[in-house]
């Protein structure tokens, strides 16, 4: 039986482990594709243009947004995100599955357009574990720390909207778990058949 693909989309408060999670889970499973967002923002040590993400200024990013180029978009902190849309709906249409690491306003885009999505929220123990978390990155400084956290409160108040829910105490039993749920929404029956 073919079936359409599935859209993965993994969220978290900033330091919530998404990112790693998804790098986890990709290697250890090459039948999943990954959407690589673009961004207006200048890359952080060790990002990589096509890789992390595709690095493009203001002006190229609003050039995409009149073509409708993005499944969805947002600004963040700043800056702004997107997700391909071509990308996306050719691994549906061929069959594969695609993780998307996006923030809370984009993955309640792509549930509205693409109603088959998954949505999965990582949440940190507890908003101490997640400032130690933003600490040790050693990427932000105390006031932008501070203005993460409040966004974390705000993001976590949209739970409800999503499929699942992990907490992200220990990296590898959530990656257990998100593997799990990636597992049991291709067992679907409503998936398979058409």
């Amino acid at each position: 039986m073919k079936r359409e693909g599935i859209i993965f989309v993994i969220s978290s408060p900033s330091g919530g482990g998404k990112t790693t999670i998804c790098r986890i889970i990709l290697k250890e499973s090459p039948e999943l594709s990954y959407s690589i967002s673009v961004t207006s923002r200048c890359p952080r040590l060790g990002e990589e243009d096509g890789k992390d993400y595709f690095f493009i200024s203001k002006e190229e990013f609003d050039k995409k947004i009149g073509k409708g180029e993005f499944a969805e978009w947002a600004e963040v902190h700043g800056h702004r995100y997107g997700t391909p849309r071509n990308s996306l709906e050719e691994a549906l249409r061929s069959g594969r599955d695609i993780i998307l690491d996006i923030d809370v306003k984009g993955a309640l885009k792509i549930k509205e357009r693409y109603k088959g999505s998954c949505l999965i929220f990582l949440l940190p123990p507890s908003l101490e574990t997640l400032a130690a978390r933003l600490k040790k990155r050693k990427t932000d400084d105390e006031k932008d720390i501070e203005k993460r956290l409040a966004k974390a409160k705000e993001e976590m108040a949209f739970l409800k909207e999503y499929d699942y829910a992990v907490v992200n105490q220990n990296l590898s039993k959530a990656v257990e778990e998100v593997r799990a749920i990636i597992t049991a929404e291709r067992c679907r029956v409503r998936r398979m058949v058409k």
